[in-house]
């Protein structure tokens, strides 16, 4: 039963990382050409409002259908996860709806906060994706808390999709119809909201289908005395899991405040402080993209390791939690050390130059850090453990706070990212210091962390290797063509690289291999 379970659970993480991969590489790509078409200017028009945008889509995708999926698998029945719905979904609505006012009535005041009064229009579209949120996390989070990822990933998916196809046509228009950068991200912002809408619409068509529950708390609500408990609970535990899963996104909104501002105090022009917040947030979508298997993992281990505790299977929770914190630091750590490495060819190929390199290259390593940091607080979320939480999220953040400006005056978008490294340390160290021994032994157990030292050790080798070789045959590159060839045959040369040392030495298990997807394919292979 456990293993069927398990296997379920990394079949669900399966199709989710699909789906994420696939959003987050369009992600990466519709940058290729706007940032091409507007320049660096108009790409940071664009991320500058990027992060609330950012905050609304984790809160429908992640954040609170994680919390919903949590509380639909508590219930014993399907009437009782109707009623904990029709609980939930008014005051998730009324939440959605201040955050819409606070950011269409007050977006001027938070443009000039941020240095830049014309990105106001841009602020009050991405306002409206606040308004969506209720619908798309209470049918994503139903949907996953009875382990059913494909209506979730497909809407993903065909959000992006839309949103992007808007994104380009707002760049096209750019260069046909002279708008200006503030015009053609005002547009842009608005691939959002009718991206959102097509995705609801999705969601709506499975939940009809499918009939997990009933989406009658659209229209029917029903307040009674467990309403107040449970209201509670979502301020608690939902401000939690959303806090985390937008967690990185707040600290790009702090950048949107402090960077640029920072950039010019320290003596730059107005112009080229954009230029280089531009260029600096080129980093984003790749941390994304290299974040993706870790958040899937989170989203499908949850609702079994919930049940494992309320169940007090307490073995089988220890076993669940350790399988989830070695596959998520092997996948985080592996996608940062080949990121870092490959990010010359990568940066050139996107984009179009190699600006940027050593800062993008310290930043990419968010993504090691953040991926453990949300495996760390879905296990003490899974146990209902917040306070910790809390705390190490709230620490971490002020220390991004504190520190962006005056390390981004000192040494420019270098600065700005070292103070998000240091945010998120921070509260790394605070979950692991304040972890059972049991659940940090993962790193000990069968010599885990030595192994994937190793391993990682390996990879980084051969992919340096491989840019020796570049180097000698090459020289610099100069067509963003070869760099983008040269970007993906690295990526299969590192990832074949790590792959076949963490099997030669055994840094996981014969049933952490068994609840992998095509893991028993591997272990045939091995033997």
């Amino acid at each position: 039963m456990a293993h069927k379970e398990m296997r379920t659970m990394m079949q669900g993480a399966f199709v989710l990382t699909i789906a994420s991969f696939v959003a987050k590489v369009l992600s990466a790509v519709y940058r290729v050409p706007f940032q091409n078409l507007v320049g660096d200017e108009g790409f940071y028009v664009y991320q500058q409002v990027y992060p609330i945008y950012g905050i609304a889509m984790t809160l429908a995708l992640s954040g609170l259908p994680q919390f919903i999926s949590k509380v639909v698998a508590e219930q014993s029945d399907i009437s009782k996860q109707k009623k904990v719905l029709q609980q939930l979904f008014p005051f998730v609505l009324i939440i959605a709806g201040l955050c819409w006012a606070f950011f269409f009535f007050g977006s001027h005041e938070i443009a000039y906060m941020m240095g830049d009064e014309k990105l106001t229009p841009l602020i009050q579209v991405v306002s409206f994706t606040f308004l969506l949120v209720p619908i798309l996390s209470f049918y994503r989070g139903n949907f996953q808390g009875h382990l059913l990822m494909i209506p979730s990933a497909i809407s993903q998916v065909m959000e992006q999709i839309v949103r992007v196809g808007v994104i380009l046509v707002a760049a096209y228009s750019f260069t046909q119809f002279g708008w200006s950068v503030y015009q053609t991200g005002t547009v842009a912002m608005g691939g959002a909201l009718l991206g959102g809408l097509i995705a609801a619409g999705i969601l709506w068509y499975y939940d009809r289908k499918i009939r997990v529950g009933s989406s009658a708390y659209l229209t029917r609500w029903a307040l009674t005395d467990e309403t107040k408990p449970l209201v509670g609970r979502l301020l608690l535990e939902g401000g939690i899991v959303s806090l985390y899963s937008a967690f990185l996104i707040l600290f790009q909104l702090v950048d949107s405040f402090f960077v640029k501002n920072a950039l010019v105090i320290s003596g730059m022009s107005d112009f080229a402080a954009k230029v280089d917040k531009g260029i600096y947030d080129r980093g984003q979508p790749l941390v994304q993209l290299g974040l993706v298997v870790s958040l899937a993992l989170s989203s499908s281990f949850l609702p079994a390791l919930t049940k494992y505790f309320i169940g007090s299977e307490q073995g089988r929770f220890l076993q669940a939690a350790k399988i989830f914190l070695r596959l998520t630091t092997t996948s985080a750590a592996a996608a940062s050390i080949g990121l870092v490495l490959l990010l010359p060819y990568i940066n050139f190929a996107l984009f179009k130059d190699y600006q940027g390199n050593g800062v993008l290259g310290i930043y990419v390593c968010s993504i090691a850090f953040m991926a453990v940091i949300h495996a760390y607080q879905s296990i003490f979320q899974s146990r209902n453990q917040f306070s910790v939480s809390m705390v190490a999220a709230v620490s971490g953040i002020f220390m991004k706070l504190i520190s962006t400006s005056p390390l981004t005056q000192a040494f420019g978008t270098l600065g700005a990212s070292v103070s998000t490294i240091a945010g998120l340390i921070t509260t790394l160290l605070l979950l692991v210091v304040f972890s059972k021994k049991e659940i940090n032994s993962f790193v000990v157990e069968n010599h885990f962390l030595r192994k994937l030292t190793s391993s990682l050790a390996i990879m980084g080798i051969v992919l340096l290797c491989y840019q020796g070789i570049i180097s000698i045959f090459l020289g610099t590159v100069e067509h963003r063509g070869q760099a983008l060839i040269i970007s993906i045959v690295g990526v299969v040369i590192g990832g074949a690289a790590f792959i076949l040392t963490i099997i030669k030495l055994n840094l996981f298990t014969v049933r952490e291999w068994l609840t992998l997807p095509f893991g028993a394919k591997i272990l045939r292979m091995k033997r």
